[in-house]
């Protein structure tokens, strides 16, 4: 469903352009129906990953695809939600008004709209709050209505930048519950997280970047067999790479 060949992005950074690798050769391919969490410390190239795979930017060299079709061809946006790390949305809007900009925007018949945001809102505690205008909303429920978007089309291909973000525990099992069942709905989920535990209990498999490289891709319960929990598997492969700051 996701497969990145070889992928490389260079930025400028500062006055003087020097030249930042971000991402270094990086490969990698999802199945159907897989969670894959995508871990590394801050910088270490995981938004980049992201932002190429939704045609945000484009890597220097190498290439993604998402089902079968390259990423960059906008025929395949119907299939692929998003939900960035900070979303932010025109603030006037209710909830209620941004799901159906969505919608539309997705194609969706009016009907299929309102049956969709009925239920995501539902899901996410925010039917209550449909009508209040996004710049009353707290973090949180902006991250909630930010997820509600992603899925409004009902897309085969989730794509979540640090999904938790800003979450209570109440609304870090909401987001859970979403994931485990779009999992059990054969949809592929690609998230990132610094929160680990959450990747432990959702993640089918994990990979780990450090300094723009893949270091290590394995399945949660491989990694967490012989009674390390992934936190020392990510702090390990940190240091491997020669890293001090984690997060």
């Amino acid at each position: 469903m996701i497969k990145i060949v070889e992928v490389s992005k260079q930025f400028k950074e500062g006055v003087t352009a020097k030249r930042v690798q971000a991402l270094q050769g990086l490969s990698l391919e999802i199945g159907q129906g897989e969670v894959f969490g995508f871990l590394g410390p801050n910088g270490a190239g995981k938004s980049t990953t992201i932002k190429i795979l939704i045609n945000l930017i484009f890597p220097d060299s190498g290439s993604a695809s998402i089902m079968g079709i390259d990423a960059g061809d906008k025929t395949v946006r119907r299939s692929v939600g998003y939900l960035p790390e900070n979303p932010y949305f025109y603030d006037y809007l209710t909830a209620e008004e941004l799901l159906w900009f969505g919608g539309r925007a997705s194609g969706l018949a009016k009907g299929v709209i309102r049956q969709r945001t009925e239920l995501l809102l539902g899901k996410l505690n925010l039917l209550e709050a449909r009508k209040r205008p996004l710049r009353t909303y707290s973090k949180g429920m902006v991250q909630r209505a930010g997820l509600a978007l992603a899925l409004i089309h009902d897309p085969q291909v989730v794509i979540l930048d640090e999904p938790m973000s800003g979450l209570d525990p109440i609304g870090r099992k909401m987001v859970g519950d979403i994931i485990l069942e779009l999992k059990g709905e054969g949809k592929t989920v690609f998230f990132s997280s610094h929160i680990l535990s959450d990747v432990e209990r959702f993640c089918d498999r994990v990979g780990i970047i450090v300094g723009g490289r893949l270091r290590l891709v394995d399945r949660v319960d491989n990694l967490l067999a012989e009674g390390a929990t992934l936190e020392d598997v990510f702090l390990a492969e940190v240091a491997k790479a020669g890293l001090k700051e984690v997060f």
